[in-house]
């Protein structure tokens, strides 16, 4: 197993990787790199070790690339296309929690009908005020779950029979019974946690053996969930603060998992480290290689 730091972006919240395998790049975001003047939009790809960026001065807190072209976003205040060549700004799709003016959507993922799932996140990270919302290729927009403190990790196992989710500040795994057709979720259950664990848990994937991979903030560890919620491994990465994970490459056996920079946090409860300066390597994208575990296609948004 090879870990390699792939590009120095130091971004403040580096979010929602995306493997884009018709063209082979990787996009993600600096989810609120805006606050100290970062770029919220990143690009990497790896046949000739490019890396591209560029702003908005908007917070992003997931993007999916669409089936016509551009991007559909999750931004601070509801869903939003956007064309990352033209310039222009983003264009609104539909609002969400506007009676939340803490709030704002955090990770997100589309599932492979081509909608695009998102949850919010309380900005402080501690009142459950937060949805989960789901947006059809139809632009309508459905809440799918409420009473959540941090989304993050939607993903869905390779037969498209269970929708995995996780609230960061409540430490839990959540699994649910998913309709492909109809894209609804039933019989909501623990997964997995992380009370035990020195870290929280952040974004996620899945591999092709139907196990899930989650970044550990705090702790550091890429944690590798077999289907009943067992952990069948951890890899301990060169940053503590990473934040999430998705497979890459022509085979997509490669391993991207970007990390945060942040180290000031104003949030309620006090389980981040109180750091003078970011770690070295902080808010940079790695790479594994050599696992030979290889990942799923992740579909576009079909609106």
């Amino acid at each position: 197993m090879q870990i390699e730091r792939v590009a120095e972006c130091d971004n403040h919240l580096g979010e929602s990787p995306i493997w884009d395998v018709e063209s082979g790049r990787l996009y993600w975001v600096d989810g609120t790199g805006r606050r100290v003047g970062k770029p919220a939009f990143w690009r990497y790809t790896p046949s000739t070790g490019k890396v591209e960026h560029w702003s908005l001065d908007r917070d992003v807190g997931a993007l999916a690339l669409r089936k016509g072209g551009g991007l559909v976003l999750a931004l601070d205040d509801g869903f939003y296309f956007h064309d990352l060549d033209h310039g222009t700004p983003p264009e609104l799709i539909r609002l969400v929690d506007e009676d939340q003016p803490r709030t704002r959507l955090n990770d997100g993922k589309v599932d492979r009908r081509g909608r695009f799932f998102a949850g919010g996140m309380d900005d402080k990270e501690e009142l459950k005020i937060c949805g989960l919302w789901r947006l059809d290729p139809d632009l309508s927009v459905t809440k799918v779950d409420e009473g959540i403190i941090c989304s993050n990790g939607p993903c869905w196992s390779p037969d498209d029979r269970t929708f995995y989710f996780v609230d960061t500040f409540v430490d839990e795994f959540w699994a649910y019974d998913y309709d492909i057709d109809a894209g609804t979720l039933s019989n909501k259950r623990v997964f997995a946690d992380t009370k035990s664990s020195e870290g929280v848990a952040d974004g996620s994937t899945v591999d092709e053996e139907g196990y899930m991979w989650n970044a550990e903030l705090i702790s550091g560890d890429l944690v590798r969930y077999a289907p009943d919620g067992s952990v069948e491994r951890k890899i301990g990465m060169p940053v503590r603060n990473i934040t999430s994970v998705m497979f890459g490459g022509d085979d997509l056996k490669d391993i991207y998992v970007t990390s945060m920079a942040r180290v000031k946090h104003p949030a309620a409860h006090d389980q981040f480290r109180k750091e003078a300066k970011p770690q070295y390597g902080a808010g940079a994208l790695y790479r594994i290689r050599g696992l030979n575990i290889r990942g799923v296609p992740e579909p576009r948004f079909g609106g």
